[in-house]
């Protein structure tokens, strides 16, 4: 059975799915979502790219900015926390970079929280000194260091809502095809937008990452002392409900195609939306993670030494492709780079400096 069949025949035994349960049948159902199926899914081959396919100097900046943490926190022992590794490029560039610096290699922990089985055995065969794997950060005694993720959070299954008379969520129905269908929006939706002070107006649709809420919590509590950093595709609440965006941040990805239809293809493409980064600097600090600073990735790497990282690079390897340079510039730079923002937040840190953030920018 296809998954568009199994998905309609739970409409059909239980009625209308909201959104967020039909997304979330589309990315990670047990067998044949879009994440847990054995396909892959980044590279040339797969549906998209992300910042470590394009260089290992993504990691080696990455890297970088651990590195000063560890000696902001006086160079006690260091855990590194990734969520969904992917294919296990980042951490196999951080670790590497990280293997220069002897004191703080030999106590540091790579634990790669990935729920995905065939995600993990890919990851496990670039992978094995100083890695371990685990379903729940819960699952990570003494954590102490920081928590990554990139590209992460905007594939977490959303509600979305449609500001009508009053807040209304979409709810997903089958007939002759899918289909929409609107209820008045539970009380927690609608807290989300009193919280954040933003007032949708009539015929504004979004979406409303609760899941994103659920992360911050669970990290903020098992988190004892340290840092989060947050890669993704985002802005805060004045740019993402901007007019611009009445229509919402919803897209989906396939053999490198956009569309904007998560009905098409379904567990075959992948389903992502723009996070609010507001609402994870707002509940982070509710929860004991207040916000170190918010920049776009160029800017992040940029304060890390990029430029300087990469000329060494060259000298390195003096018969690299310029070709291959101008490349991983725009890339990293110009085109993800302005479109990738970097949140950080830090606990029992007093307000530490970051070099990351020297350009950070206040949420407006």
């Amino acid at each position: 059975m296809s998954l568009k069949e199994i998905i309609i025949e739970r409409i059909q035994r239980d009625g209308p799915l909201s959104f967020h349960d039909y997304m979330e049948m589309c990315l990670y159902h047990p067998n044949a979502g879009y994440y847990t199926s054995e396909k892959n899914r980044i590279g040339e081959t797969g549906d998209f790219y992300t910042s470590p396919h394009f260089s290992s100097l993504f990691g080696q900046m990455i890297a970088k900015q651990l590195e000063e943490m560890w000696e902001i926190m006086n160079k006690k022992p260091f855990t590194i926390v990734e969520y969904g590794a992917g294919p296990g490029t980042l951490c196999r560039d951080i670790l590497l970079s990280l293997k220069r610096n002897d004191l703080l290699y030999q106590d540091l922990r790579y634990c790669i929280i990935e729920k995905s089985a065939s995600m993990r055995e890919r990851e496990k065969k670039i992978l094995s000194e100083k890695v371990s794997w685990h379903e729940r950060i819960e699952d990570i005694p003494d954590l102490t260091g920081c928590i990554i993720s990139n590209e992460l959070i905007d594939n977490f299954p959303v509600h979305q809502v449609v500001m009508d008379q009053e807040l209304m969520e979409v709810f997903v129905d089958y007939g002759q095809g899918f289909l929409e269908t609107f209820k008045p929006a539970r009380e927690e939706l609608k807290n989300y937008f009193s919280e954040l002070q933003v007032v949708l107006p009539p015929g504004f649709r979004t979406e409303v990452n609760l899941n994103a809420l659920d992360w911050i919590r669970d990290i903020a509590a098992s988190l004892k002392k340290g840092f989060v950093i947050t890669i993704d595709y985002g802005h805060p609440s004045s740019i993402l409900y901007n007019e611009k965006r009445r229509g919402g941040t919803l897209m989906c990805f396939h053999r490198h195609k956009m569309n904007n239809n998560p009905y098409l293809n379904i567990g075959e493409q992948d389903i992502t939306t723009h996070i609010n980064f507001s609402a994870l600097a707002r509940w982070g600090g509710k929860y004991g993670l207040p916000c170190s600073g918010f920049t776009h990735q160029a800017h992040f790497l940029q304060g890390l030494g990029f430029a300087a990282q990469l000329k060494k690079t060259e000298e390195e390897n003096p018969g690299s492709d310029l070709k291959e340079k101008e490349n991983v510039l725009y890339t990293l730079l110009l085109d993800m780079g302005t479109k990738l923002k970097v949140l950080v937040q830090q606990k029992e840190m007093n307000g530490a400096r970051l070099s990351g953030l020297q350009f950070a920018q206040p949420f407006v």
